[in-house]
């Protein structure tokens, strides 16, 4: 295979192919608020994120160069080598004045072995003087941005209360592949409401943006989500191991080989998560779908060149 053995361009491989060692990616949470949660659009937030704002996993302490030391300490304890990329990961890491995220992003710009800096954020949330400092950045080390697309479908977009367009994410796309920004795309499989054909759609929508990585995301229920609500009504399931397996795949398939694939899954927080529990065992289920790709003798982007 072209990826290391895989079937897929995992992040994994990109990683050691442009850096030459693995890479570890350490995950910080900068303080930042999010205008869907502080009242500028919304108090209430996308309906399945985290009280955490997804940044369940990292380490509470304020200081971002405290939590990277820590972090990069803790895995030091495992593996000895590699370098690290730090990855702005909880709430929304553009949504401060412009001098208050220098400050933070610069804060961990030259740690020993960093090779780059990731940032989540919202599509509008980059204003021009955002992308100036993005673009700053992209000069001084290897950055990407990823946006939280999660669905293309409207009925969709307005039930998980994301408050903001597809037209937004459009030009956040073209603004940063115009400065030369590598983007990774967020994408929830298994939202309440949408079908096999929805998701397959958002997929290929992704597919045709330019965006040069995507996060596959199953749909995790957590504890204090205002889509617990729609749980207790009965008016959405959560998707079963198999079906997931095979809905990663038949999106795979649809993807271009050089988009790298940052993500197939996840695991939320034991303590935290409703379900799906089968989603605990990470690794079994990336086993799983390593697997399966060998069973339907597939890979990514076999579809490409083929009806859809």
């Amino acid at each position: 295979m072209e990826w290391s053995g895989k079937r897929y361009h995992s992040l994994n491989h990109f990683l050691r192919n442009r850096f030459g060692e693995k890479v570890f990616k350490i995950s910080l949470d900068a303080g930042f608020t999010c205008p869907n949660r502080d009242g500028s659009i919304s108090n209430k937030g996308c309906i399945f994120c985290s009280p955490r704002g997804s940044g369940d996993f990292t380490f509470k302490c304020d200081n971002i160069s405290e939590q990277f030391d820590k972090a990069k300490a803790m895995m030091r304890k495992k593996w000895r080598n590699g370098k690290f990329i730090a990855y702005f990961q909880a709430y929304t890491n553009t949504y401060a004045p412009v001098d208050v995220l220098r400050e933070k992003y610069f804060s961990v710009l030259n740690k020993e072995n960093l090779v780059g800096i990731a940032i989540a954020t919202r599509p509008d949330c980059l204003p021009s003087d955002v992308i100036g400092l993005l673009k700053e950045i992209n000069k001084k080390t290897y950055l990407w941005v990823e946006l939280g697309l999660q669905t293309v479908k409207k009925e969709t977009m307005r039930l998980i209360n994301c408050c903001y367009s597809l037209d937004s994410y459009i030009n956040s796309i073209k603004v940063l592949k115009e400065e030369g920004i590598d983007v990774v795309t967020h994408c929830i499989l298994g939202l309440p409401g949408e079908n096999r054909d929805d998701m397959i759609n958002t997929v290929r929508f992704v597919a045709d943006t330019n965006t040069q990585g995507i996060k596959l995301h199953l749909l995790h229920l957590m504890k204090d989500t205002p889509m617990m609500e729609l749980y207790k009504k009965g008016d959405m399931e959560l998707l079963e191991k198999e079906k997931y397996i095979d809905l990663v795949i038949d999106c795979v398939e649809r993807l271009p080989k050089e988009m790298v694939i940052h993500r197939l899954t996840g695991d939320g927080p034991r303590d935290t998560l409703i379900g799906p529990k089968w989603s605990l065992n990470k690794w079994e289920v990336l086993n799983s779908i390593d697997r399966r790709f060998i069973e339907r003798d597939t890979w990514q982007g076999k579809l490409i060149t083929k009806k859809q």
